[in-house]
């Protein structure tokens, strides 16, 4: 089976019998570890002792008076927030039941970067044994901004941080970033599209997360977002979907939807609500799917044998920033249900 995201830290963690990720000792080590974290030399006696008891025992109980014998006030502040975030995890006891918990009222905090990498580790569990790169690619939306190009009647969905870097480098490295600086005039930088004929060169570049995909209707990458999607939702609710791409809502019965960002469902929720919106705004959907319950008592009574349409949109400024949790907290569900 091919390897892909070694930085997810599939292999920190264990399995339960569900399939879910229990919290290890060495996942929680890896957090320790972090810069934030990680005691520097002019670190003073007491942050360097608790570093030492943490790595020693992940899990060990940390009294109030052990952070605030730590001399730095941003030390204390990023081992409060390594803390909390630890605790929950635990209390939760897979990293599918602490993300999911992050959503409930009253939810701890976290660095938005925390969530992202849960989302990551949990995709690669749900993908492990995965050999359609399509689909790896299609996943990165979930954990990974995109900058989207609609030039030349494309739909190219391409890292957003990567296209930052580039276009701050020209992809020259240290080299690009001088001629940036001293307004030397840089050559286009392209990344490369994933298709059938270099699909097979993903798995290795996997973690450089530099191929864009061609998020067109009826290409390759729509139909592998789709079924993601499907793994997404069983994989936490236990239930099977079927997501399929469509061009277009014309459902006099529309009775449900979901926007997997917050552009889509001000959207979606605009049209629901019959509200007429101009081109620009109409033209910012990336991407629409109907999705059906293969389980009939699974969602709501009211809901059942109709369709849940799911769409994808981008800023003005073209960034598509996915927000996959809306696929497991506005989810029609029968709460009744066992």
């Amino acid at each position: 089976m091919p390897e892909f995201w070694k930085s997810a830290g599939l292999h920190l963690t264990d399995r339960d019998e569900r399939g879910h990720l229990t919290v290890t000792a060495d996942f929680l080590r890896a957090y320790y570890t972090r810069p934030e974290i990680h005691p520097v030399d002019d670190s003073c006696d007491a942050e360097h002792r608790l570093f030492e008891a943490l790595m020693a025992d992940p899990f060990r109980d940390v009294p109030d008076g052990a952070l605030d014998a730590i001399r730095d006030a941003d030390a204390i502040d990023n081992y409060r927030v390594i803390l909390g975030y630890r605790d929950h995890l635990t209390r939760h006891g897979t990293l599918e039941a602490a993300y999911v918990g992050l959503f409930e009222k009253d939810a701890i905090t976290i660095p938005p970067v925390f969530i992202d990498q849960l989302v990551h580790l949990i995709l690669r569990n749900i993908l492990d044994g995965e050999t359609d790169p399509f689909r790896a690619r299609a996943a990165e939306l979930f954990f990974r901004d995109q900058s989207v190009s609609t030039d030349d009647g494309q739909m190219l969905l391409a890292d957003s941080e990567i296209v930052e870097m580039l276009s701050e480098t020209g992809g020259l490295g240290g080299l690009g970033a001088l001629l940036v600086e001293s307004a030397t005039p840089m050559r286009n930088v392209t990344l490369d599209v994933l298709t059938e004929d270099n699909k097979v060169d993903y798995w290795a570049r996997s973690d450089r997360f530099d191929m864009a995909a061609d998020f067109r209707f009826a290409e390759p990458a729509q139909d592998a977002f789709a079924r993601v999607v499907e793994a997404w939702i069983s994989h936490f609710m236990g239930f099977s979907v079927r997501v399929q791409p469509m061009q277009s809502i014309r459902d006099e019965r529309w009775s449900w939807h979901i926007g997997l960002d917050a552009e889509a469902t001000r959207i979606l929720n605009s049209l629901y609500e019959g509200t007429a919106l101009p081109p620009e705004e109409t033209n910012r959907i990336v991407a629409l799917f109907r999705m059906e319950s293969l389980d009939r008592g699974a969602f709501m009574e009211t809901i059942r044998g109709k369709p849940v349409y799911l769409g994808l949109a981008m800023t003005a400024a073209g960034l598509l920033k996915m927000k996959p949790q809306n696929l497991l907290t506005n989810l029609p569900v029968d709460k009744t249900r066992g």
